[in-house]
């Protein structure tokens, strides 16, 4: 029943692997460099002001001006467009607005069936719009692959596929056997592989791809322009920079775990740092040491999770397991460095894959994610309704952003859709407890959570947490 991952610490050896790593997101590395766009210096007024340049913020900026192309839209980024959560994650691209078909069963159980059919339709669509607007984002419909390391994850796995099947998506479930033919450890005992709605994109190019676009569409990008202060003005709204100001008639705030300008947000976003490493590239012979033909993006089916894939140059992205919360909720660079993690990654890798032995990590980087008790994308106003907020997405933002972006532009516009008259737009997550019991909740819950993926059994603490909708994992 226990988890396979090693108690002990970490070697020297698995220090050794990551000592040299470059700090920072390999993807990165993947596109030239580029003049910044100008900071704001000067007082600018437009009708829509969105703040914060990832993937929600330029998906927003992109859809405005497509529905109104006369529309004078204003995007504020704090440092380079996406510099935060966009650029430091794995790029997996799924279907799920819910992080998950059971996280949403079990909180949107009316709403499951659409909520289902518009994340597949949003996919889609995402994928058509890569197309239309030419991103080159190395967009790899491979599926995903679940895989069990534990013998209580087995009935998981089953569970999953049935319930996959049931909403539309294509599923197999793979034995022992099956599972080390796609892909060779020896910790693996079974395997989900969706083979619809998931795929992977390299999420540098795909966010940068979005900033061209909407730069093509008419919108004026101002980089290094943090928002200081956001307040009603008149009929709209004043935003103020350390040089600058935007009056606009409507603001959408798509943050993520930075400092909320709206102080209700600081309630539901609890901002926790997840950490990765990315090998060199494999030889042919270390990829063919462990299969991997077929390219899926991985993740363990415990609670403590692993996520991992290949990128184009066939290096290993290994990332997940720890999820890292520091009293108040601190997010900055300095917090992108985390030794014990690292290490602890490093342990993990190896003994997931044993015959990579001797290879070498050359980045490594960490940064903060927009939890909420939920884990999916919620909305919000504020500002007498000038305002509307999409956060919360808890780390699988780089589809389910899309939905967010327009939703919160239907909300904005006083759009009656589809998606607007559900339960799940019109609500809030459960808020966090604030500091001091915030804290020495999360940290419990960890605690918890690993005492899980060791026994196979939720306990007391986890179960009550189940019952409140307050949530939290890896």
């Amino acid at each position: 029943m226990s988890s396979p991952w090693p108690h002990a610490p970490a070697t020297d050896a698995h220090r050794a692997a990551f000592a040299d790593a470059e700090p920072r997101a390999y993807w990165s590395d993947t596109l030239p460099d580029r003049e910044p766009h100008p900071p704001l210096e000067r007082a600018v007024e437009g009708d829509l002001l969105i703040v914060g340049g990832g993937f929600t913020g330029l998906w927003a900026a992109l859809h405005a001006k497509e529905r109104t192309p006369g529309r004078d839209v204003i995007l504020l980024e704090a440092v380079r467009c996406g510099d935060g959560a966009s650029s430091r994650n794995g790029g997996f691209l799924n279907y799920s607005l819910t992080h998950g078909t059971d996280n949403g069963r079990v909180r949107f159980p009316r709403e499951i069936a659409t909520l289902e059919r518009l994340g597949a339709a949003n996919f889609d669509e995402l994928c058509a719009d890569l197309e239309r607007y030419g991103i080159e984002a190395e967009l790899e419909l491979t599926g995903e692959l679940d895989v069990a390391v534990a013998a209580h994850q087995l009935a998981d796995l089953e569970e999953r596929a049935r319930v996959l099947e049931e909403f539309g998506q294509r599923a197999e479930l793979l034995d022992e056997t099956a599972v080390r033919a796609e892909l060779r450890s020896p910790l693996y005992l079974a395997g989900l592989w969706q083979r619809s709605g998931a795929a992977l994109v390299n999420p540098v190019k795909l966010v940068d791809g979005l900033r061209r676009a909407a730069l093509a569409a008419g919108v004026r990008i101002f980089e290094h322009s943090r928002v200081r202060r956001l307040r009603a003005q008149g009929t709209g709204v004043e935003a103020l920079t350390d040089a600058g100001r935007v009056r606009a008639a409507r603001v959408l705030l798509a943050t993520s775990a930075y400092a909320p300008l709206l102080p209700a947000i600081r309630r539901y976003v609890a901002p926790v740092y997840d950490y990765a490493l990315m090998t060199e590239p494999l030889d042919p012979a270390r990829l063919d040491s462990i299969g991997w033909r077929r390219r899926q993006g991985v993740g363990d089916a415990g609670n403590q999770f692993h996520y991992y894939r290949l990128s184009a140059d066939n290096r290993i992205l290994w990332g997940g397991y720890d999820a890292v919360y520091r009293y108040g909720g601190p997010v900055g660079v300095e917090h992108d460095e985390d030794p014990a993690t690292f290490a602890r990654l490093s342990q993990n890798f190896f003994t997931n894959f044993p015959q990579l032995e001797g290879i070498r990590f050359t980045h490594r980087w960490g940064g903060a994610i927009d939890t909420c008790s939920r884990f999916s994308v919620f909305f919000g106003r504020g500002l007498g309704g000038r305002a509307v907020y999409a956060l919360g997405y808890t780390g699988l933002g780089v589809g389910a952003s899309r939905f967010g972006a327009r939703t919160a532009l239907d909300l904005l516009d006083g759009a009656s859709t589809e998606a607007t008259a559900l339960e799940f737009v019109r609500s809030r997550p459960v808020p966090f407890p604030p500091e001091p019991l915030r804290s020495a909740v999360i940290q419990l819950t960890r605690n918890r959570i690993a005492a899980a993926d060791r026994t196979g059994r939720r306990g007391v603490w986890l179960r009550t947490l189940d019952r409140l909708g307050l949530g939290f994992d890896s």
